[in-house]
């Protein structure tokens, strides 16, 4: 056993985000304690230890604070060296100008293996314990990725990414739709575990991952709708890009509807693909699919994914970058879909999920929707979104979207012990605020406004340590 001490944070039990304030667990003082499978077997107050812990290692993390791991739902491996690159417009222009040929970069065995350490790299140095990933469309970097993820013990879920259509700019990451549907076979032949004993274990597992609806073709899609059913009962994820860009006429939503002739973007991944959203295959929705963004989603398309479990993994940092809007929260939290959070490193620029939640809280309580425009009211929808719910939607929500919060996500007895070590002591600024900030007399209001600026004023350069299954990972040069 070992016994980690320090002040804790954590959204106990299985709340929904508007019950994560209820469920705020706080130990100024406190006690996180890990068995040898890295198993959390109690958490607590320090002065509450029970005795038969007495005993143990203790590891004191003296004036840091102990988080559930980050988890990150929506990313992109080709993109590692892509952060703020100016495309000269917004998601199409961008894609073309800038994404589609650094991408293409990967072809190169050396370059894609210095990518893959690179990536797995600043996961760790970010605390992101767990990412949905977009990975390359070249088999010999998604095996980098891979490997680099289970040398380090690194939690992933990434799948290659699907192209067989589009503009000239990304020829290189295109294949056939026979080859597309064989070399996503073969990645998850190779780097999914299968066996359901070995699935309870495992810290890798592969995505089925078009692009986006744009990419592909509705032959491409009733073939990977074919191949999920296949592996659907095998834990296999599915996760693409859904509503991003509403840019009137030329966006990516105006672009798909007309190519596909259907009556909402979502019905291109339910199987609905065909002229007049008719069914031509099987759906690629789910508890393990996650679609990202879902900006400009209609009432319809959020009560599909609310109705088949369907998670939604919310970029906020990208969404201001491309200039794609703002995910209505009220609206979404109200129809039951469960939203995670994603730094869409690429198009986002920023790692540290803190600081993706504080782009979350910034963007919601300025959100306004536009007058007249269907299906957003014209009334003011800002909110201030408590620090509970931020944590929740870092940590929990994350986990749930990954079908992994069984697991994951918390401090709760029996999960796999991911978290995070934040030391305040190595950035001055962030500890004289959280040292000499104003305190209420209130406990509550005292407990929820110092989680607010442990959370919003994190930097990376206070995270210390991140640990995956009670193991402490390294970067490449060395501990983190």
């Amino acid at each position: 056993m070992t016994v980690h001490r320090g002040h804790i944070f954590h959204i106990a039990g299985s709340p929904l985000v508007t019950e994560a304030v209820a469920n705020l667990a706080h130990y100024q003082d406190g006690a996180l304690v890990v068995d040898d499978k890295g198993v959390i077997t109690w958490c607590g107050s320090w002065s509450e230890l029970p005795a038969e812990f007495a005993t143990a290692t203790t590891v004191d993390h003296h004036g840091a604070f102990l988080l559930p791991g980050f988890v990150d739902t929506h990313m992109h491996f080709p993109q590692v060296w892509c952060g703020d690159s100016y495309g000269g417009g917004q998601l199409l222009e961008w894609l073309n100008n800038c994404i589609f040929p650094s991408e293409s970069k990967l072809q190169d065995r050396g370059y894609a293996k210095a990518a893959a350490v690179e990536w797995v790299d600043r996961m760790i140095a970010a605390g992101t314990t767990n990412g949905l990933i977009f990975g390359s469309a070249f088999p010999h970097a998604q095996d980098f990725l891979f490997e680099e993820a289970r040398d380090r013990g690194l939690r992933i879920v990434a799948g290659r990414g699907i192209q067989t259509t589009g503009p000239d700019s990304g020829h290189l990451l295109m294949t056939s739709e026979a080859d597309a549907i064989r070399l996503t076979r073969e990645e998850i032949e190779k780097w999914h575990p299968l066996d359901a004993e070995e699935r309870r274990h495992a810290l890798q597992f592969v995505a089925i991952v078009p692009r986006f609806s744009l990419s592909v073709t509705p032959t491409t899609l009733a073939a990977l709708g074919d191949l999920y059913d296949e592996y659907r009962d095998k834990g296999v994820y599915f996760t693409s890009h859904l509503n991003e860009n509403a840019r009137p006429g030329t966006g990516e939503i105006d672009s798909t509807k007309a190519v596909y002739q259907v009556d909402s973007y979502l019905d291109t991944y339910d199987g609905k693909f065909l002229p007049g959203s008719k069914v031509g295959g099987k759906t690629l929705l789910g508890p393990r699919s996650v679609m990202a963004h879902s900006v400009h989603c209609t009432d319809a398309e959020l009560a599909r994914m609310a109705e088949t479990g369907t998670s939604i993994a919310h970029c906020p940092v990208s969404q201001l970058f491309l200039g794609s809007g703002t995910l209505p929260w009220k609206r979404t939290v109200a129809s039951g879909v469960n939203i995670a959070i994603g730094s869409d490193w690429g198009a986002g620029d920023e790692w540290f999920i803190p600081q993706v939640l504080n782009s979350c809280f910034k963007v919601h309580i300025s959100e306004r929707q536009p007058v007249g425009i269907d299906p957003y009211p014209s009334d003011d929808q800002s909110l201030s979104l408590h620090p509970a719910e931020l944590l929740f939607t870092g940590t929990l929500a994350g986990a749930r979207a990954l079908a992994l919060e069984d697991r994951t996500g918390n401090f709760d007895i029996g999960k796999e012990a991911d978290f995070v070590v934040l030391d305040p002591s190595k950035w001055d600024m962030y500890d004289q605020t959280l040292t000499r900030m104003h305190q209420s007399d209130d406990p509550t209001t005292r407990r929820d406004a110092f989680l607010f600026a442990v959370i919003m004023l994190a930097r990376e350069k206070a995270l210390t340590e991140t640990y995956v299954r009670g193991r402490k990972l390294e970067t490449s040069t060395g501990p983190k």
